[in-house]
């Protein structure tokens, strides 16, 4: 192993882990329990004040969890990492990183259902205010933004459709503004994207998808880029202002390059409470060392079966950018030359009942609401993740009511296929 650049598939594995030094256990232990004993009153007193780093509380942080996030950090190539419930509980904690009462931020129309519902409406009682863009045009922001604005929202690989994002033209906006962008990596994971490199700030994942990888347990992330100053315009004072339960500290001043995650600690997990089981944390560490193993086979099979798709009579038609022809091709190309990734969607001639009984008729499918699993999985987004929405805002997230979501398993190819031609029959 090269010791000052480590590849991915070692990083997968040996990221943030020794063996125990106690009982010298080569895996890492689930340190199951909430509290942690203190040397002494002066020792207590410096973790409490931020003076020196240690366990105090598993809501705050714990040794498994600790693994977890300096994996996560690792693979992202981010200068620190912060383990939660879910991956809605990581946007929660960056937004209050960032936020204030009144104030708004740029997201892009297609994300995941689940994200537009907490922006559109969960976050209205923080008075925090989405407004929306379309990504295809990262000039159309600019329109959007002003003294109130505080960050840019994207997914690297849009959910449901698999659409890769210009990363860095829209990095480029946000950054001439002054603003942080913000990226969701769950669908590309870090195998394939790494959008710290093209201009990012902050990664959110929910890790109960790809990077877990065996739908059995929930969980997310944040990643600190280290990259973006948080005291240059005075806008984000939870970084920039003296913090009055710590005794006064300016968490950018003490922590630098990797205080947003700090902060997210510190500020965010500690009083709302998100934090992610030791169990669940052990269960994600143990599917992210197959990470690379995994998104590769993910990706070699959804491409076979978009292709096949494609052929199909009963197929208008297929959403998959690893195709040749697909318009997202090239930015595919340009930023995940490894692949497309596992998500994507198409459409049958007859429409939503066509589609509706396609799903019903699916054998080695299990139709429900996730992605991300080693199993296939299928869903009509209309009717369940993108429900809450209104039709013109389904349209504009890439889930219409035509529309049919895979995330395509590491099964054999021939399964697959076989299974999709059976329920296409009966379509």
């Amino acid at each position: 192993m090269s010791k000052d650049n480590p590849g991915f598939a070692t990083l997968a594995i040996h990221a943030g882990a020794q063996p125990d030094p106690t009982t010298k256990a080569r895996i890492t232990p689930i340190y199951q329990t909430t509290a942690y004993v203190f040397d002494n009153s002066d020792h207590a007193a410096a973790l409490f004040g931020l003076q020196a780093f240690g366990n105090i509380y598993t809501r705050i942080m714990n040794p498994t969890s600790a693994v977890l996030e300096e994996r996560v950090a690792a693979l992202e190539g981010g200068t620190a990492a912060l383990a939660t419930a879910s991956g809605h509980g990581a946007q929660l904690l960056v937004f209050h990183n960032i936020m204030r009462p009144g104030d708004n931020f740029i997201a892009a129309r297609r994300l995941y259902g689940g994200s537009i519902n907490q922006f559109g409406n969960a976050f209205k009682n923080f008075d925090w205010n989405v407004r929306w863009f379309d990504t295809a045009d990262p000039s159309t922001m600019e329109a959007l933004i002003d003294d109130k604005t505080k960050a840019v929202f994207i997914e690297s690989l849009a959910n449901p459709g698999g659409t890769f994002v210009d990363i860095a033209a829209i990095a480029e906006v946000a950054h001439r503004h002054g603003l942080p962008l913000i990226v969701d990596n769950t669908m590309a994971t870090p195998y394939l994207i790494r959008p710290l490199e093209h201009g990012a700030d902050i990664i959110v994942h929910s890790l109960t998808k790809f990077m877990g990888g065996h739908g059995n347990s929930m969980g997310g992330a944040i990643v600190d880029g280290g990259t973006f100053d948080w005291s240059k315009s005075g806008k984000y004072p939870m970084l920039s202002e003296p913090r009055p339960e710590y005794g006064g500290v300016v968490l950018h001043q003490a922590f630098g390059n990797f205080a947003f995650a700090i902060a997210a600690r510190v500020l965010g997990l500690r009083d709302f409470g998100p934090s992610l089981a030791p169990m669940n944390a052990f269960l994600l560490l143990t599917g992210i060392e197959t990470l690379p193993l995994r998104m590769q086979r993910h990706c070699d099979n959804a491409l076979g079966v978009a292709k096949w798709l494609k052929t199909h009579p009963k197929v208008a038609w297929v959403n998959y950018s690893g195709l040749d022809d697909d318009p997202n091709h090239a930015l595919q190309v340009k930023y995940s030359p490894k692949g497309a990734g596992a998500v994507f969607t198409f459409g049958l001639k007859d429409g939503y009942e066509a589609g509706k009984h396609f799903v019903e008729n699916l054998k080695l499918f299990s139709h429900l609401a996730n992605i991300g699993d080693t199993r296939s999985l299928v869903i009509h987004p209309a009717s369940t993740t993108h429900r809450q929405l209104t039709p013109e805002q389904q349209v504009a997230a890439g889930a219409g009511p035509d529309v049919v979501r895979l995330s395509v398993g590491i099964e054999d190819l021939s399964d697959i296929i076989a299974d999709l031609e059976q329920a296409l029959e009966h379509a």
